[in-house]
């Protein structure tokens, strides 16, 4: 039997350098494609000397001309900070991206994942959020560049399946974090490790109260790779995430209790159009692909914990 070849987009980043790694382990031949905006080299270069490894450095907005068997497109910025640096870029990704990737599914009759996000649900009314949920989303806010673009990506995917039979998977990623998260990419859990590790006062905007789950980055990945390959019938869109819930204070005293620090807590105003409450309906997950966030939180956060102790240390 020859081998599973994959092309993973965004590949470099945090998400897409644990994928490759999974898919190496599991005997596939990886091609990891970056434009290295968010992503890091350093995040692959682990990989390097594998013989069924290689980078290609190129920003899928153009057209790629690759053979594979399967796609997985992680390719775009996925914090605040990074995607509204260029918003027209941001939004460019997105859907040029899932049409170029898409296109080269269907030439190559390949299976294509997309790596969709539990922001197209906005600021829920419906919680948890299951994935018949339509979502609330602000189409001219400043987080709107994002949401739309990966709402638009996915009714490419929907639109490839129903037009040209195109054998997609939609996951809706839910927070994850782990090692390799970017220092400054001001999501909460790197924001507030990096706060505490380096003595810097935890900054909570709004009141603490608004709520994230936080799946860890291997249980994210295992969902990824069940979605892929599960029958062909099943499409999608599921969602991957761990549904316990934090409040965002909840989540900063337990930072502070396993760095084992004593950093003070100070409030800003909450971000515009930043959702209340965000929680996974996993139902579906767990009984199409026996699949499940397994890792607890405070075993989560001490091996993150140990990634930031260490790459704060080597830090230029």
């Amino acid at each position: 039997m020859s081998r599973i070849r994959s092309l993973v987009t965004g590949g470099a980043g945090f998400l897409g350098s644990h994928l490759c790694e999974r898919l190496l382990e599991d005997g596939h031949e990886v091609i990891c494609v970056d434009n290295f905006f968010t992503g890091r080299r350093a995040n692959v270069s682990h990989l390097l000397t594998n013989p069924r490894f290689e980078v290609l450095r190129h920003d899928v907005t153009f057209p790629l001309y690759v053979e594979v068997d399967h796609i997985y497109n992680l390719a775009c910025p996925a914090s605040p900070v990074h995607y509204q640096h260029d918003p027209v870029q941001t939004t460019k990704t997105s859907v040029h991206g899932a049409i170029n990737m898409l296109g080269l599914a269907k030439r190559l009759g390949a299976k294509i994942l997309q790596a969709s996000t539990s922001e197209v649900y906005g600021d829920p009314e419906v919680h948890p959020q299951p994935e018949g949920y339509w979502g609330k989303v602000n189409p001219i806010g400043p987080r709107s560049c994002y949401d739309e673009g990966k709402r638009c990506a996915e009714t490419l995917f929907f639109d490839y399946l129903r037009q040209y039979q195109t054998r997609i998977k939609v996951v809706r990623i839910f927070n994850t974090y782990g090692p390799r998260m970017l220092p400054d990419d001001g999501r909460v859990v790197s924001n507030f490790i990096v706060q505490a590790l380096t003595g810097q006062p935890i900054t909570i905007y709004g009141d603490g109260s608004q709520t994230r789950s936080f799946c860890y980055v291997d249980d994210l990945i295992e969902g990824m790779v069940r979605m892929m390959n599960a029958p062909d019938h099943f499409s999608g869109p599921v969602n991957l995430g761990n549904p316990d819930e934090y409040s965002m204070i909840g989540l900063a005293r337990e930072i502070i209790r396993l760095t084992g620090g004593k950093a003070e807590i100070v409030f800003k105003p909450l971000p515009v159009d930043d959702p209340r409450q965000r929680q996974p309906d996993v139902s579906l997950a767990k009984n199409i692909l026996g699949w499940q966030s397994g890792t607890s939180l405070e075993h989560g956060l001490n091996k993150t914990i140990e990634y930031f102790s260490k790459a704060l240390v080597s830090a230029p």
